[in-house]
């Protein structure tokens, strides 16, 4: 099997469409990662200790996973759009319960497991009806959709924070439940609009049977991996963003609006990567980012000053949100477009692994060390091995082996 799947099977259908449901769903579902602004009105009504409420975070990351690996399993369910409005309704009701919460079990049951899993459903859903429609550019528009996360998050956080102002924490999520129902609606409405399917039409030498996935093999895993180890160098120090360019002496203020750059930051490098792995190669679009983070690494060892700080996790968060656009881009180049799903739901197990996995730690050594140099030594070997890893990735047109 060619790297550049075989296309002429694939449905026709309204492209547009799709990528504005998914943008319409996506952008609300990536306020997840906005949740620690809502941390403190939580920890003051409820009495729930930080700990606790960053589980509530770790379980929803557990929980999109878990969304994102079941997701090709329900194909045959139902339509596309129903299932797409299907999952926000879930999503809606889950952040619903959560807004209603009086304690940690409400929490993790509405916002971790229903509104988590709800997600990572729609999420490869709604990629794999716009890769079913896809006819080039593949790597663009998986990194745009990749992106959006991200950019949920950059919106929700200063409107959650304006909100929970104004009004609280339980009207900010149940604002929240509100817009997931309402675009997840217009959503499905759009993917309907689209034409997209969610698998390949069956073929008749096959006898009318759908036809076989593509086996995952060793690529699988070098993409994965190369995709956990950036993932790892960049949520060890990117999840304490604030408190080290804070340990390098910078102000406050400069803490936050570094970390509110970066995720923008992040978001672009995953449009960036997939728009570089449509014109070069994937292995060396992946090296390469890993290089930038590992620049970034000794940035912040050799040269430690708020500035450099700031400039050091930018290009630590830049690395990692190009590997992600890589990865996206390249599950659409080395398989075929109806097995997107499956293969992109196996390798979110490996950012699952490092989200829940690589912060803790980030933390834990600070706790022994009260120092930040040896998180970022590790990451700085993740992109080592990173680099390394990447290179053993299949070229364009090499067959999948």
């Amino acid at each position: 099997m060619s790297a550049a799947a075989p296309e002429s099977h694939m449905p026709t259908g309204r492209l547009w469409a799709a990528l504005l449901a998914s943008t319409l769903l996506n952008l609300p579902l990536g306020s997840v990662y906005a949740f620690s602004v809502l941390l403190r009105p939580l920890e003051q009504e409820l009495g729930i200790t930080r700990s606790a409420l960053s589980l509530v975070f770790g379980v929803a990351t557990a929980g999109f996973t878990v969304g994102s690996v079941s997701a090709p399993w329900l194909y045959r369910l139902a339509p596309a759009p129903v299932l797409v409005f299907a999952c926000a309704v879930a999503a809606s009701a889950g952040v619903a319960v959560a807004a209603l919460a009086h304690g940690l079990p409400q929490l993790l049951l509405g916002y971790s497991i229903v509104f988590g899993t709800g997600g990572g459903v729609a999420y490869i859903l709604l990629q794999q009806g716009v890769n079913m429609l896809v006819r080039g550019r593949r790597g663009l528009i998986n990194g745009y959709i990749v992106s959006l996360y991200p950019m949920g998050a950059m919106i929700a956080t200063p409107a959650f924070h304006a909100c929970n102002e104004a009004f609280g924490w339980r009207v900010t999520l149940g604002g929240l439940a509100a817009v997931l129902l309402i675009n997840g609606a217009v959503a499905a409405l759009l993917g309907w609009y689209s034409g997209a399917k969610l698998e390949a039409p069956a073929s008749p030498a096959s006898g009318g049977a759908a036809p076989l996935p593509a086996p995952l093999g060793p690529t699988f895993y070098k993409l994965a991996g190369t995709f956990f180890l950036a993932a790892s160098a960049g949520l060890m120090v990117l999840s304490q963003a604030r408190e080290i360019i804070a340990s390098y002496g910078g102000a406050a203020a400069l803490a936050v609006a570094a970390t509110t750059v970066l995720t923008g930051a992040i978001a672009a490098a995953r449009i960036g990567g997939g728009w570089l792995v449509d014109r070069f190669e994937a292995p060396h679009v992946a090296c390469a980012a890993h290089v930038l983070a590992f620049c970034g690494v000794l940035l912040l060892t050799l040269f430690p000053a708020p500035v450099t700080a700031v400039l050091g996790l930018g290009m630590i968060g830049v690395g990692y949100g190009f590997v992600s656009g890589v990865t996206a881009g390249g599950i659409g180049l080395y398989w075929p477009a109806p097995d997107y799903g499956r293969v992109a739901g196996r390798t979110y197990i490996a950012w699952c692994l490092a989200a829940i996995s690589l912060p803790v730690l980030a933390g834990h050594l600070f706790d022994l060390t009260k120092t930040y140099v040896l998180a970022v030594a590790i990451a700085g070997g993740a992109n080592l091995c990173g680099m390394a890893l990447a290179l053993t990735m299949p070229r364009r047109g090499q067959r999948l082996k």
